[in-house]
């Protein structure tokens, strides 16, 4: 069996995760396998994390303490590790912006599925690069966790931002297979005239295009919904594979993080209740038009 990632950060979370699955089958602790490989047991707990990938000979030798020697088996997971010690696009931008956030593009490149709710800005996917340069520049002091005390990023430091969002469209959104998507953004969004009423006007009829496509949905929740809006952008990915749980992106004003588990329910539950509470996807884009005719 071959692997069909090939995201190194999917790569890795895979790998990372059939191994500690391999360590508690072998019934050996952390401690254990860190004395057993002459490691430390920082590397041990950096490899299970997916913070750092393993060489191929490191790897065949942590199988034979797992006692792992189904060819089949073994195959695949070397297949994992060399995935994981891919470089892809994205590392180029490691010194420019944050480590969660570019371990997130790594695993929606690997999405099939990809939902999220936007009650402050415009969906990343869905930003022409105008208005993406607008955000930027409009939001220095929140973009990518920075110090609000700071001084501003440089504009090629900016101007590498909007790169990443630009070429995270093209890697996504021009798959042969692209991701299923859906948005939920707050009306207010449709408002806020970010780089002016012509940059929004433009976005906003961007916005009606990308929803003519089958497996893009947009939907705006109105100022009329009953619903609370004290909550953070966040985003859920979700895969193929089985073996690759969902996971959920939250970004917040000072910083990014990533979840699974009990927290990708938690988002999933409030993702379908904004959802519910929002204009039908007919609707929505003839508010989105109606905006946009607005401001002409």
């Amino acid at each position: 069996m071959t692997t069909t990632v090939h995201s190194p950060t999917a790569g890795r979370r895979r790998l990372r995760n059939a191994l500690r699955r391999a360590r508690d089958l072998a019934h050996l602790t952390q401690e254990q396998v860190a004395a057993g490989m002459e490691w430390s047991l920082s590397k041990v707990i950096r490899i299970e994390t997916g913070a750092v990938g393993i060489s191929i000979s490191d790897l065949r030798q942590l199988l034979q303490l797992y006692r792992i020697d189904d060819p089949e088996k073994v195959t695949e997971l070397v297949e994992l590790a060399r995935v994981g010690r891919r470089r892809p696009w994205w590392t180029q931008y490691k010194d420019t912006v944050p480590g969660e956030y570019l371990s997130f593009v790594g695993l929606e490149d690997e999405s099939t599925a990809v939902r999220c709710f936007c009650p402050a800005g415009m969906p990343g996917l869905l930003q022409t690069e105008e208005f993406a340069h607008a955000v930027v520049n409009a939001s220095w002091w929140a973009t990518w966790g920075d110090d609000p005390r700071s001084a501003p990023p440089t504009q090629s430091e900016m101007a590498a931002r909007v790169e990443v969002r630009m070429t995270r469209q093209r890697e996504v959104l021009r798959r042969p297979v692209p991701p299923e998507i859906t948005a939920v953004l707050d009306e207010a969004v449709l408002w806020r005239q970010v780089g002016g009423r012509q940059v929004l006007r433009r976005q906003l009829l961007h916005l009606v295009g990308l929803a003519s496509k089958p497996h893009i949905t947009i939907q705006v929740l109105p100022f009329t919904a009953n619903v609370s809006l004290l909550l953070s952008p966040f985003i859920i990915l979700e895969f193929a594979d089985p073996a690759d749980t969902d996971v959920v992106y939250v970004e917040g004003s000072q910083e990014q993080t990533i979840f699974d588990g009990a927290e990708v329910a938690t988002h999933r539950r409030v993702f379908e209740r904004v959802r519910a509470a929002s204009l039908s996807e007919e609707d929505s884009l003839e508010l989105i038009a109606r905006v946009a005719g607005g401001l002409s």
